[in-house]
């Protein structure tokens, strides 16, 4: 991203989020602050005429894939929360709206975001009047090039206390390295019941053509507003990787996977495309649980 500015991509997101809110019945992920986040103005827009937010084919299927992953991550951290787990790591946080609407007494969490994406975070926060939780902690860094563990640690994480991760939405836009890196400095932080979870691409090359035009579309667009892809990675090397890290629950869904788990039977055709994987990993899952959760 642009250093001087929030993310593009993260409004975008925030935008699809509450579009499916608005369009998709029955809705994969329920967010009832999707909407109000993105200021009084936009919202109004957004549901006097929600028709526009619809799109074309790609236009759905992304929306899919970010509907699909949010669910995933939060039916995840429930799970680590029943286990246990009291710290939740929400890394690019963007303007996701989990901490403001968290059902677990029990649970701090840390957003994590570059400082100019955060300070224009919670601006929004402040215009809609969404109160911000005490158990809501700030960590405004740049996590590409700081060292996280110190930082989150700093900003008052019990380190040896299991915590749990989401990355959404952040690891195409970071060289392979770079994340690699990351999920190895967590694992420590995940030992005990916690653990990750996060969205990948496979590389382009691997995908079928006509995935490879669409994702060749997506990334000019994300490229036109700075925030090019950079990170791909193949399924099979990046579970081996996080074994030897230490992860050692690993379940990576695929496009196939999910449109089987979470797509079935709808009668709008909604589905994601092919291309992105949501990966979700613990250490010592000490508590039975099967992984993804029934519908």
């Amino acid at each position: 991203m642009i250093q001087s500015r929030a993310s593009l991509t993260a409004e975008h997101t925030a935008i699809r989020r509450a579009a499916h809110q608005l369009l998709d019945v029955p809705r994969i992920f329920d967010d009832p602050l999707a909407l109000p986040i993105l200021g009084k103005a936009q919202a109004a827009g957004m549901r006097a005429d929600p028709g526009w937010l619809a799109g074309g084919r790609l236009a759905r299927r992304l929306r899919a894939f970010l509907a699909v992953r949010s669910r995933l991550a939060e039916d995840a951290l429930k799970r680590a929360v029943e286990a246990g787990v009291r710290q939740y790591v929400v890394l690019g946080a963007g303007l996701d709206t989990f901490a403001y609407r968290n059902p677990y007494p029990s649970l701090r969490v840390f957003e994590v975001d570059h400082p100019a994406t955060q300070g224009w975070k919670r601006e929004r926060l402040g215009q809609a009047q969404i109160a911000i939780p005490e158990a809501v902690t700030f960590v405004a860094t740049d996590f590409a090039l700081e060292r996280l563990p110190a930082v989150l640690q700093a900003a008052g994480l019990h380190p040896h206390e299991p915590s749990f991760f989401s990355w959404l939405g952040v690891t195409p836009y970071l060289d392979a390295p770079n994340v690699l890196s990351t999920l190895k400095a967590i694992a420590p932080l995940a030992a005990n019941g916690g653990g990750v979870v996060f969205d990948y691409v496979i590389p382009p090359e691997t995908m079928g053509m006509l995935q490879r035009v669409g994702f060749a579309l997506l990334a000019a667009r994300v490229a036109a507003a700075g925030e090019p892809f950079r990170g791909y990675f193949e399924p099979r090397a990046l579970a081996g990787a996080l074994h030897e890290m230490g992860y050692d629950s690993v379940c990576d869904m695929d496009p196939d996977e999910l449109n089987a788990h979470f797509f079935s039977n709808r009668t709008d055709g909604l589905r994601v495309g092919e291309g992105g994987h949501i990966l979700t990993a613990f250490r010592r899952a000490h508590y039975a649980m099967e992984f993804p959760p029934n519908k």
